[in-house]
């Protein structure tokens, strides 16, 4: 692929242009090949490109738009009055053809309404889901879904999850067979949920998946698993929970020893120590892995935090680039096709929105 044009909507999250037009410039410094477009108010977005290198401008467009979809708004609400909006508009450069995936900070719930109904799902896939490639104890990597894009799942989304996970895991990873483990309160068969149990039962029985069994939340990081499948409601609570207790574990790697009565040697020590050790645990920083794949759709679509630092955006926009090159809609649709299974029985998934 000679280039590659992607559209962010450049009004979403926290921060909007303050955090997603230095992310752009930073992505576009980053990759030489990339084109993007700023999509939002030229207004907010025009000051911010002022001392911008023109070598990098000549790769980057703005599309103007009349509104922002506010994120406190009700999902059905704000993809009702979407129309004009700087999420919606960056959606549908993909479906015109004029960008290759999406980038965007704002609600999830309605980036994945709006997703739906403006890109649409694989043919086949029943739920779009939210993913995350987080890191491991073992300096590898772990594919993570659903990460809250549907409250409940029955076992025909779970296993299409896991599919959809070894895909990513493949073609995004590099993972050569991916191990895939379902989240459950235990390792023993007979425990979980019906569904959980039901969506076991389905993945030993596919030869085109490596099924492993259960995995305990406490095995998160450990590297036992490649992909990591459940469903929105506890992977949400999970990846929160998690990324919530490394922030707190890294702050206070960083936080200034108190000052006392020593010397300055061991002053220099724990100065010493301290880089050391964040040097050491950098990697498992969120911001290092910002960014999860709304994957099933026809198109690439990424959701980054809303709370996402510049260098947390420009990892999401990363990843989005990288899905399109590696052609991650059409190897889930190609691995789809030769997987047959039973359809469940029991309730239908449950979105978010």
């Amino acid at each position: 692929m000679t280039s590659l044009t992607l559209a962010l909507d450049a009004m979403g999250g926290d921060f909007g242009p303050q955090v997603t037009v230095p992310a752009a410039l930073q992505a576009l410094a980053a990759d030489l090949k990339l084109r993007l477009l700023l999509v939002g108010s030229p207004e907010t977005i025009n000051p911010l490109l002022a001392a911008a290198d023109p070598a990098l401008l000549e790769r980057l467009r703005v599309i103007p738009t009349a509104h922002v979809v506010v994120s406190d708004t009700k999902p059905s609400t704000a993809i009702r009055t979407s129309s004009g909006s700087s999420m919606r508009v960056a959606l549908e450069l993909i479906k015109n053809g004029e960008a290759q995936a999406c980038i965007s900070a704002g609600n999830t719930g309605t980036l994945m309404g709006l997703a739906k109904m403006i890109i649409k799902p694989l043919e086949g896939i029943i739920r779009p889901a939210l993913i995350a490639i987080i890191p491991n104890r073992q300096h590898g990597k772990t594919v993570f879904l659903d990460l809250g894009a549907n409250v409940e799942c029955d076992s025909t989304v779970l296993t299409q999850f896991a599919i959809m996970g070894s895909v990513m895991a493949e073609e995004v990873a590099g993972i050569i067979n991916p191990r895939v483990a379902l989240l459950n309160i235990g390792e023993e068969e007979a425990k979980g949920l019906a569904s959980i149990r039901a969506a076991a039962a389905i993945l030993k029985s596919l030869t085109t998946i490596n099924y492993i069994g259960y995995l305990e939340a406490h095995d998160l990081l450990a590297g036992k698993a490649d992909v990591i499948v459940c469903d929105g409601f506890i992977g949400n609570i999970t990846l929160k929970t998690m990324e919530g207790v490394i922030r707190v574990f890294i702050s206070l790697l960083k936080s200034v020893p108190e000052k006392g009565k020593q010397s300055l040697c061991i002053t220099l020590l724990e100065r010493w120590l301290q880089q050391r050790i964040i040097k050491r645990f950098g990697y498992l920083s969120p911001d290092q892995y910002n960014g999860a794949c709304l994957l099933g759709l026809q198109g690439v679509v990424v959701k980054s935090h809303g709370s996402a630092n510049q260098n947390a955006f420009s990892v999401a926009i990363e990843q989005a680039a990288q899905a399109v090159r590696r052609q991650l809609p059409e190897g889930i649709a190609a691995r789809l096709t030769t997987c047959s299974y039973p359809r469940a029985t029991d309730r239908p998934c449950i979105q978010k929105f």
